[in-house]
């Protein structure tokens, strides 16, 4: 809406896009959505509608007050006057008009607009439509037209050119991607849309480094020369939000060696894009897995040198940034490593900042199945053991060479394995055989206990990962006797996680109105307020 300053028409669109997912289908019939706010408007379908003035999925949205006060028929007679004039006006002031009509101590206020795809005639079709339409509202004190090609509203309030001060969120409430938005701005984080576009070619396979569970990460080069590499975040979730406003309002403050760096982000083109220091050699779980036979296999010092560096990262996090930060999905592959080898922690998305001396518990859990705590999965309990528990399963990974396959029906999981030599005192066994004996027995010995207390059982005995990095550099720090961690199969743990919740669950959304068509459209709605 031309009415709108830039920072209230980006944080417009910072919002709405988190409200556009409740279109998603829930079955293939239902194919697109629209939503409108009184700011902005998105739609996706699986035609190509920009020209499209009318369809049968057009609205009219009264208002719910009802009329109040002074003469109705004047009232009518004003609202007729104000939307004729506003349909003229709008075809021949390029798509867009916006106006008010008086008589006695009554006055309308309205704005009119056709998309910008929509030409002269269907914008001129579509404009006479609304005015049409319109008319159905006239007993309320104001009334939308909510159109495939245009938008008309008329209100007793003034609400066009009320631009905020300071860039502060103005329309609604503040929502968390919203609120995010002003600080973005104003900070050196921000980076447009486009030229993030053009550093990745605009997101060319041949660029492509990657995918998790929460995007695409791809190669780009600035327009300085600096090599980045950039998150394109999947818009098929309602936690898009989350994972997004996790990595940017956490971790933009944190720094350390052994944590991937945020740069920045894009917050207001059609995707949402986070932009890290590009780190050269891939990710932990590419030398050990997936690319082993064409990646030079890791020696024993540089599998030691991540380990430490991983443990020195999560103790960062826990107990010496300023804030208390639980990554949550440590695992091989969200452990990076640059060109010497020096491992960086990334993907915070499902981080959670908790106070001092609290437990979170989760109506929901989120992780990756094999590196999560039993106390996470069975009562939802998250403290920071739990990513002590994951690093004790990523430490046994990289010292074995082996993935934990804790839920493989026919298999002793990893974590079993390694129990059962540490009793008969044959730690060294389970060392990757890739390795050819090139390792010192009892500093793989002392390296695989340490990762048997970190995946103890009972969250209480596993030590602090400042304890774990003492134990991991001092060859004289005592190691206490591990307890037996839990072996956990895949029958138990898919039982326990599908009566749980899997999805994380949001509030403080705006009220809308969905509907599905027997076209399969699905189509949302804001009530006006």
């Amino acid at each position: 809406m031309k009415d709108l300053s830039r920072s209230d028409c980006d944080l417009c669109f910072a919002q709405i896009k988190t409200q556009i997912l409740r279109c998603l289908p829930f079955q293939r019939l239902i194919r697109g959505g629209r939503l409108f706010y009184d700011g902005c408007y998105l739609r996706y379908d699986d035609y190509m509608f920009f020209n499209e003035s009318l369809s049968g999925l057009d609205r009219t949205v009264c208002g719910s007050s009802g009329f109040v006060g002074g003469n109705e028929t004047l009232f009518r007679e004003n609202v007729g006057d104000l939307v004729r004039n506003l349909s003229l006006e709008g075809v021949n002031n390029g798509r867009f008009a916006v106006g008010s009509v008086s008589r006695g101590n009554l006055t309308v206020y309205g704005l009119a607009q056709c998309w910008e795809f929509v030409n002269g005639s269907d914008c001129e079709k579509c404009l006479g439509d609304a005015e049409v339409k319109i008319g159905s509202c006239l007993a309320e004190q104001e009334g939308r037209v909510l159109n495939s090609g245009c938008y008309m509203r008329y209100s007793t309030q003034k609400f066009y050119y009320n631009s905020t001060s300071g860039g502060q969120p103005g329309r609604g409430e503040r929502k968390q991607l919203g609120a995010l938005l002003f600080t973005v701005n104003n900070s050196k984080l921000n980076f447009s849309y486009e030229t993030l576009e053009k550093a990745t070619n605009y997101f060319h396979q041949s660029n492509k480094l990657g995918q998790g569970g929460s995007g695409s990460v791809y190669k780009g080069i600035l327009p300085d020369g600096h090599t980045v590499a950039i998150k394109r975040l999947f818009f098929n979730t309602t936690q898009w939000v989350d994972h997004f406003f996790n990595e940017v309002n956490l971790i933009s403050d944190i720094h350390h060696k052994n944590l991937a760096k945020l740069l920045g982000c894009s917050i207001t083109g059609p995707e949402s894009l986070l932009v890290y220091e590009f780190v050269a050699n891939q990710s932990l779980n590419d030398h050990l897995f997936v690319k082993k036979n064409v990646l030079q296999p890791l020696n024993w010092e540089v599998r030691y040198k991540i380990i430490l560096g991983t443990a020195e990262g999560l103790a960062y996090l826990h107990e010496e940034s300023k804030l208390r930060i639980i990554h949550r999905d440590i695992k091989l592959s969200n452990v990076l490593l640059d060109e010497d080898f020096e491992p960086k922690i990334a993907d915070f998305g499902l981080a959670r900042l908790l106070p001092e001396d609290k437990t979170h518990i989760s109506t929901a859990i989120a992780g990756t199945l094999g590196y999560m705590a039993p106390e996470y999965i069975v009562r939802g309990k998250l403290t920071e053991k739990a990513d002590v528990y994951s690093f004790g399963v990523l430490l046994i990974e990289v010292v074995s060479g082996r993935s934990n396959n804790s839920f493989s029906q026919n298999a002793y999981s990893i974590l079993q394995t390694v129990w059962n030599l540490y009793r008969l005192r044959r730690l060294c066994e389970v060392v990757d055989p890739n390795l050819e004996g090139k390792f010192e027995e009892e500093e793989a010995n002392r390296l695989l206990q340490v990762g048997l207390l970190c995946v103890q059982a009972s969250a209480e005995l596993r030590p602090s990962m400042s304890n774990v990095v003492k134990m991991l550099k001092d060859e004289h720090h005592e190691i206490p006797q591990p307890t037996q961690p839990p072996f956990l199969n895949s029958s138990s743990v898919s039982a326990e996680i599908s009566s749980r919740d899997q999805s994380e669950t949001y509030h403080s959304r705006p009220q809308s109105y969905t509907q599905s068509s027997g076209n399969g459209i699905s189509e949302s709605f804001i009530e006006p307020r």
